[in-house]
């Protein structure tokens, strides 16, 4: 079954107005016909499973047959704070990051970034990561869109953290597989999780330190050193396993 987002404003009664870009999809890409059946997913991570009644003019009528919660979202909010890459490998890091489950992506300037970006450019970054952010949410199935916020200074990053259940960070200098282990099996049944990840680069060490005054958990994701785009899926891939039911 195709899967649609929707805003709270679009569900009217036992019905919901789909608009926009999604109704030359349905119809002209999809050629779907009145009888068929869409799910339709809203901010809230509710889940609609409607079908089609008018396909006529600039919206689609579609009628809710049944609701229930998005089945496919972990019960524990994922945050990746991502320390700003090079190039176009933020795309890949916010595609890979909402398959594996990531509520929120939070890009990050941090002291060993190589990208510098002036406002206009940081707001440019954040619409187009957006749209990579929808695309994954779509092929994933997920239900709901994942968020790419504004691009945060660290120290905003840190202070975000400290409203989290646990914040990890994997640091190429921590040791101790054994204790990686015990953190990640202490993530099941909190509300959100944090996820550090530094740029290419690395982290400063002052930036290990303020991230453990912020109640940071610092620990290895193995001997070997992993690329900023491979580690953030490394740990996401960890945690979902966990995570799963």
């Amino acid at each position: 079954m195709y899967r649609f987002f929707i805003e709270e404003c679009q569900v009217d009664g036992a019905y919901i107005w789909v608009e926009g870009d999604d109704v030359n999809h349905i119809r002209n890409v999809l050629r779907m016909k009145a009888g068929e059946r869409v799910l339709l997913c809203s901010e809230s991570g509710m889940e609609y499973e409607s079908e089609l009644v008018s396909l006529e003019g600039d919206k689609i009528q579609a009628r809710i047959l049944d609701i229930h919660g998005a089945e496919s979202e972990l019960k524990t909010r994922i945050v990746l704070f991502q320390g700003l890459p090079k190039g176009d490998k933020m795309d890949l890091v916010i595609q890979k990051a909402i398959e594996l489950g990531a509520s929120e992506i939070v890009p990050v300037k941090m002291k060993r970034c190589v990208v510098k970006l002036d406002e206009k450019k940081a707001r440019k970054k954040t619409e187009r990561w957006n749209a990579v952010a929808l695309s994954a949410a779509k092929q994933s199935k997920r239900g709901m869109i994942p968020r790419v916020s504004r691009v945060y200074s660290f120290h905003e990053a840190a202070e975000m953290a400290r409203g989290l259940s646990m914040v990890l960070v994997p640091y190429e200098a921590a040791e101790g597989m054994e204790y990686s282990r015990q953190l990640v099996k202490e993530v099941k049944g909190r509300e959100s999780v944090g996820i550090f990840i530094g740029p290419e680069g690395g982290f400063e060490p002052a930036e290990i330190e303020e991230l453990r005054e912020s109640g940071g958990q610092i620990l290895s994701l193995g001997k070997r050193i992993l690329r900023t785009e491979t580690a953030g899926m490394a740990m996401l891939s960890v945690l979902m396993f966990e995570l799963e039911e």
